[in-house]
């Protein structure tokens, strides 16, 4: 099973900086699923943002949701930033 995730940060380019529970970070974009029904809600911004970390995926108030596998496997590693 892969990790779910534990923190969320939707940005306003449609994308979301996800934490898992092993510690790794992913950042995925949803804007190829934004044309999908379900997902048409999301293609406003300010709810867009609404998204949290909720049961191991992200969830907005119209209960929308990713499969937490999803966000793992299409979400591109985030690099931590370098000490300054």
């Amino acid at each position: 099973m892969l990790p779910r995730v534990t923190h969320a940060l939707c940005h306003d380019d449609f994308s979301i900086t996800l934490t898992f529970a092993n510690g790794e970070r992913r950042r995925f974009d949803a804007r190829p699923y934004l044309d999908y029904p379900v997902f048409q809600p999301l293609r406003n911004p300010g709810y867009f943002q609404l998204g949290k970390a909720a049961h191991g995926t992200v969830a907005w108030p119209g209960e929308e949701d990713f499969c937490p596998d999803t966000l793992y496997l299409e979400g591109v590693p985030v690099q931590a930033q370098a000490a300054l």
